[in-house]
């Protein structure tokens, strides 16, 4: 376990039954005389997932933190475990045991074993990394909750949440917003009038950059059982085109599409892709604040730090961007390919799904997604700081806790000590797994 984590579960109990001293639930009044319901009772727990642990808001926030941190770890092993049992299934690994540490480099080789003998020259992959941001609607809430919880007025509307970011805004902008790519449509299908990301349908016979999946009036690299290409074509296209990267559409985008306005407002089903000047809706790369949720709240600066641990913990990722393209060897036959291609629809999700994966579960950990640094400190970091803070006689003396409650603050200090500890360690191989294959299917060797 982290020694700095070590330190703080065997220190803090001592500092806070220095603080409770001798008192007792059954011996706590309020000024009317009468027993404080708040102040007694059993104690909430991060695993039970009952964080009214202390009575004080701004501690219950960072244990409820801790606990979906612990949630979202937990959920992208268990999907990364399934997305691999799947792709064992598809490429005839023995899975009949589940998971362990072996089967993602059985998987990989049968994925290598099936290329070589079916292509010329392997996979021509275009990739682009997932983006990673903070959930918007998990720091408002948070921070009303916490508002509410010290009694001031709390008036939120949903589906106005917004966040002050210094980062990178993917969402709605109530103001002017800039970047490379400043605008994005997200809708299913659209007319783009700028690059577009994803397919496109195309409205007549047209040069392709990246995967046909129609006619292709030269050659094209891999065909279905029905001789339509689904591969690259050295000739005009007529069907749809899975563009490598963003590019202009000649017809309808499936996916998104991206238009370079410089500095504009981004409104109605119109994203942010970048620099929001004002408040931001949706998802915030970076740093970010909270907005009170009150009028007039004496407590809304305290709550925001606990605000920004949950969000961060909840954070989310985008799929990627990832094209395989391919060409046959001479002689594969027709069934032969036709297998392929039904094994590659099986890995192009599979694979979307544990590289998305792998993005969340570094960003949590390490604040990194593809080496690049998106959170600084990361979130298990910044987590872990914030419970240390508390670990003081000086800091407990200043929270809003019941004496009734110190008794539940030491046994729910250690268990958050020890489950974020645990994290490093019990995510470690899945993290090495997840590594090799994001490496092998980004890169193709």
């Amino acid at each position: 376990m982290n020694r700095k984590l070590r330190g703080l579960i065997f220190t803090v109990p001592g500092i806070i039954i220095g603080v409770a001293g001798a008192t007792s639930c059954n011996k706590i009044a309020d000024a009317a005389g009468d027993i404080s319901a708040a102040a007694c009772g059993p104690c909430g727990t991060i695993a039970s997932g009952d964080f009214s642990v202390s009575g004080d808001a701004q501690l219950d926030g960072f244990f409820q933190a801790v606990g979906n941190l612990q949630n979202a770890t937990a959920s992208v092993q268990g999907d990364f475990q399934a997305n691999i049992v799947a792709l064992a299934t598809a490429y005839g690994v023995d899975a009949t045991a589940g998971f362990d540490a072996s089967l993602t480099d059985k998987v990989i080789a049968a994925i290598k074993a099936d290329v070589s003998a079916n292509l010329d020259g392997g996979f021509k992959i275009a990739y682009k990394a997932p983006a990673c941001q903070a959930s918007v609607d998990v720091a408002v809430s948070a921070q009303a909750q916490c508002e509410a919880k010290a009694k001031c007025d709390v008036k939120v509307n949903p589906g106005q949440a917004s966040v002050k970011c210094s980062g990178t805004c993917s969402g709605g902008c109530s103001g002017s917003c800039s970047g490379d790519l400043s605008c994005t449509v997200t809708t299913p299908t659209v007319d783009c009038e700028g690059t577009c990301e994803g397919s496109c349908e195309l409205s007549a016979a047209a040069s392709c950059d990246g995967t046909c999946h129609g006619k292709c009036s030269g050659t094209c690299s891999a065909t279905d059982a029905n001789g339509d290409c689904q591969g690259s074509c050295t000739g005009m296209c007529t069907g749809s085109c899975e563009f490598k990267a963003a590019a202009k559409c000649m017809g309808t985008c499936h996916g998104s599409c991206h238009v370079n306005q410089g500095s504009a407002q981004c409104t109605g089903s119109v994203q942010c892709s970048g620099k929001c000047d004002a408040q931001c809706s949706g998802g915030c790369q970076g740093d970010f604040e909270p907005p009170s949720a009150s009028a007039s709240c004496d407590a809304s600066a305290k709550c925001q730090a606990q605000a920004k641990a949950q969000a961060k913990a909840s954070l989310q990722c985008q799929p990627p961007r990832l094209d395989l393209d391919y060409g046959f060897k001479a002689g594969v036959k027709a069934s032969a390919q036709a297998d392929f291609v039904a094994r590659l629809g099986v890995l192009k999700v599979r694979a979307g799904a544990i590289v998305q994966g792998a993005a969340r579960m570094t960003a949590l950990v390490t604040g990194k997604v593809d080496g690049n640094v998106v959170f600084s400190p990361s979130p298990v970091d910044d987590l872990t700081a914030s419970i240390k803070g508390f670990a003081s006689a000086d800091a407990i003396a200043h929270l809003d806790i019941p004496a009734g409650r110190l008794g539940c603050v030491v046994p729910a200090f250690v268990e958050a000590g020890t489950d974020i500890g645990n994290i490093a360690s019990t995510t470690a191989d899945t993290i090495s797994a997840q590594a090799k294959f994001v490496g092998y299917i980004t890169t193709g060797s």
